[in-house]
């Protein structure tokens, strides 16, 4: 069964932000239509250190605020530490703010929203690519 809810990784809201017609905006936007958006935040860190023109930050904030919000427990900590060990061993190093947005989504049952090719690395993770319109 596919998951019901998405949590974008931040390269698919940059696209939204910016106003992009990318197949990965298009998603969102179609998800987001949809109700099946969830963000976290270390996405919200993430979009917030990227702001450079005032005002963007509160417009950021007020799209984002209205989405369901999950959160790291010491739990999810622990399961990160674990994923990125694991998937150092094999040969794979992905950048710490995407395995917490894997562990978060896999904890939840939701995809990522990604073209970052490195989530596929992540075992159990399921991936809705915006390389290409659905």
């Amino acid at each position: 069964m596919a998951p019901d809810r998405i949590l974008p990784d931040t390269c698919a809201w940059i696209d939204f932000f910016k106003g992009s017609r990318t197949p990965l905006a298009e998603v969102l936007v179609r998800s987001l239509t949809q109700q099946e958006v969830v963000t976290c935040g270390i996405v919200l860190c993430e979009l917030l250190q990227g702001v450079k023109k005032p005002g963007e930050e509160l417009l950021m904030q007020n799209a984002l605020q209205a989405l369901p919000h999950l959160e790291m427990t010491r739990e999810l900590w622990l399961s990160a530490g674990r994923l990125s060990a694991s998937l150092r061993k094999s040969g794979h190093t992905l950048p710490l703010s995407d395995i917490i947005i894997a562990t978060i989504a896999m904890n939840h049952g939701y995809a990522v929203l990604t073209v970052d090719r490195h989530f596929a690395a992540v075992p159990g993770l399921v991936i809705v690519s915006g390389l290409q319109a659905e």
